[in-house]
């Protein structure tokens, strides 16, 4: 193994806030367009891989697990849309999945079966990744949005990761690509009734979605007109069409405020029609039922209540469902006949079902102990049927259709696992650790059932904790290649997080922050007393602001973990937000606080950033991943935190991986992907010895 990593330039530049001057002698690495950076980070890839050449073999052995044990040629189970079953296909040695449909019969309700995944009978191929993705390093597909009458589709591409779009047209009847091309656009989009116009949206300099445009098919992008333009920056906006395809929506959100308008979707030149003024704290989103726009909201209402109002005069809301404290409310889908109201309560999901006319309600009922449950697609809106999506940590992810008169459930399709796997082997279980302020914060466990309890296995604790984003527990083929080898795996559902309700996330945000990075060394901790593991044999992961999560426990409690994986990791926050001009900061001053105006907010934010707070101290074995063309996380975050690892604390074993030509989600290929896993899943059993 190579004795010395790669050498960075150390500049020193100084900031000072609030009479704090504060040092960055790394800051030079921000500047993507230097050669010198590039050529940096280029030599730490090259020292990470000689400095893990010897999990080569292994990597290569898991990444062979992951296929072996996936179907690869497969197919999802259709979803009817007006006169044709959607779906989606993957094939054996292809990356990306290809989008197709089928004629389905007037009066057809059951998905035709998907059998081993070959190609069904009529098939029409609407888009193949794989073609669009031809001599390109990246490729993910943004909006795919078809026409209520089937004729026309909307798609976007994006080839290099940073979340630009390039959406484009096609008419379905011919199969030609239109000529209709516009550049730079967001997720989202929306079409009129009778798919002559397409609404979409498109991002300012900061990478904030701000802007609705009305596009007409056959006239040239430049002809388009704004629809909707939201100024302040801390709001973002979204665009679709209601499943009774009768409304566009068009929603602006910041992190604690919502503003609703529509426009009937056969007039979509029409002004958009206020549903509410904003009130600031208030959320509300709405769906169209009949004669009345249902709305889910906060006011009031903590952890959320659902309302009514009129669809000709909106005014009052009108209580559906009253607030229960302790019942999260989380969204809310109109059918015909029934509205379906997803929620969660004790730490887990769920669904909640009223009929139309109706003060009768009921919630699906589910047999493990564990497990997340959710709508999934149904864009058909007059339908006793409903599907689902259901997972556990040990039932691999499974599509039922559900009658919403008789309640019965049927199972289209459980997500095959190859190999012989038996989930009877594995076990699930729910512990509790207590926080340093006496919480009691829940712990998703599982695990092989003949694993010792006796401290002697390792353990992989994963988190996240911020944006009021559950981490609910969810089944893993890649996970199997450390289950199998003895590693136990546990989620930690800390503050900051939504799993315990609305109070769960105020709890872990702006200045109780801190609550997130203490729960999660607590859950640590009770894992190692109640014998499933020991310090010294644990494995800390979090991406993104999980990310974060990570750094602020290498700092806190280096002593309770043997290596940490980063993942596209926040771990510069101060420098971060406090800098406008970066894509996210001004619409995350809501979740962290400003620190340009508040003195106590800066000094909060500087005494958990990891970057302010590495010391000279013996830390965890680090890995951190990252992509040069992230716009959510800039790669310098983590360039930075691991050169200046190196520079205080230089015994410690730090490594940077950085995806040249990727995004926030890294590779976009599935194979990619799983190379990627396999990586990360070594170089973990590595560092518990278990490689």
């Amino acid at each position: 193994m190579p004795t010395t990593p790669p050498t960075v330039r150390q500049v020193p530049a100084e900031r000072t806030f609030h009479g704090d001057t504060v040092t960055d002698e790394f800051s030079w690495l921000a500047e993507k367009e230097n050669p010198e950076t590039i050529a940096y980070l280029e030599a730490e890839n090259d020292w990470t891989g000689k400095a893990t050449a010897h999990l080569d073999g292994l990597q290569t052995t898991i990444f062979e697990e992951i296929k072996a044990r996936t179907q690869e040629t497969d197919l999802s189970v259709p979803q009817r849309k007006g006169s044709f079953w959607y779906y989606t296909r993957t094939v054996e040695g292809k990356q990306y999945g290809i989008q197709c449909r089928v004629a389905a019969a007037p009066d057809d309700v059951s998905p035709p079966a998907t059998g081993d995944g070959a190609p069904l009978a009529g098939e029409e191929v609407l888009l193949d990744g794989n073609e669009l993705a031809e001599g390109k390093n990246f490729f993910a597909l943004g909006t795919f949005d078809v026409t209520p009458d089937g004729n026309r589709l909307a798609y976007s591409v994006d080839f290099d990761g940073d979340e630009r779009f390039i959406l484009k047209v096609k008419d379905l009847v011919t199969g030609e690509t239109l000529a209709d091309e516009v550049p730079d656009t967001f997720y989202g989009s929306a079409w009129s009734s009778d798919g002559s116009t397409l609404f979409y949206i498109t991002v300012d300099d900061a990478w904030r979605p701000y802007r609705v445009w009305r596009h007409v098919v056959g006239q040239q992008a430049a002809d388009d007109v704004i629809v909707f333009e939201e100024a302040d920056e801390r709001f973002w906006v979204g665009v679709e069409l209601t499943r009774s395809e009768k409304f566009i929506v068009i929603d602006a959100n910041s992190k604690v405020t919502s503003e609703v308008r529509v426009l009937a979707a056969d007039d979509p030149a029409a002004e958009p029609a206020l549903i509410r003024p904003r009130v600031q704290g208030v959320e509300y989103s709405i769906d169209h039922h009949g004669h009345r726009f249902l709305v889910l909201h906060n006011e009031d209402a903590e952890d959320f209540a659902l309302a009514y109002t009129s669809v000709d005069n909106p005014g009052d809301w009108v209580e559906l469902i009253p607030h229960t404290p302790g019942t999260r409310l989380e969204s809310v889908d109109a059918f015909q006949r029934h509205i379906v109201v997803s929620l969660r309560r004790d730490g887990l999901t769920g669904l909640r079902v009223l009929a139309d006319g109706s003060t009768d309600s009921y919630d699906m009922a589910f047999p493990e102990p564990l497990y997340s449950v959710g709508l999934a697609g149904n864009p058909e809106y007059d339908t006793n049927l409903v599907r689902i999506s259901y997972t556990s940590m040990v039932t691999p992810d499974s599509v039922y259709d559900v009658d919403l008169i008789t309640r019965a459930m049927e199972l289209r399709k459980r997500k095959p696992v190859l190999g012989g796997y038996d989930p009877e082997q594995y076990e699930q279980y729910r512990e509790w650790a207590i926080a340093d302020d006496g919480t009691r914060v829940p712990i998703s466990v599982v695990a092989r059932k003949d694993v010792p309890r006796n401290g002697t296995a390792p353990l992989l604790l994963y988190g996240y904790g911020s944006y009021e984003i559950s981490m609910d527990p969810y089944f893993s083929i890649a996970r199997l290649s450390l289950l199998d080898r003895g590693m136990v795996y546990a989620i930690a559902h800390v503050r900051g997080g939504g799993e315990m309700g609305r109070r769960w996330y105020e709890d872990g945000k702006m200045l109780t922050k801190r609550n997130t990075f203490t729960d999660f060394i607590a859950c640590a901790r009770t894992l190692a007393r109640s014998s499933w593991t020991s310090a010294d044999k644990i494995v800390a992961r979090g991406g993104s602001a999980g990310g974060l999560l990570m750094g602020a426990i290498a700092n806190l409690a280096p002593d309770a973990f043997a290596g940490i994986v980063a993942q596209v990791p926040f771990v510069d926050p101060l420098t971060s937000i406090l800098d406008p001009s970066l894509p996210l900061t001004v619409t995350e001053w809501e979740e962290w606080g400003n620190p340009l105006e508040s003195a106590d907010v800066y000094a909060y934010m500087k005494s958990y950033s990891p970057y302010e707070n590495v010391v000279k101290q013996k830390y965890p074995a680090i890995l951190a991943v990252t992509s040069l063309n992230d716009t959510r996380v800039l790669y310098h975050e983590p360039a930075k935190w691991v050169a200046r690892l190196r520079a205080t604390a230089p015994e410690g074993s730090y490594l940077l991986k950085t995806e040249m030509g990727a995004g926030h989600g890294g590779p976009s290929g599935r194979y990619d992907s799983w190379k990627e896993e396999a990586f990360v899943i070594a170089w973990t059993l590595d560092t518990v010895h278990l490689a």
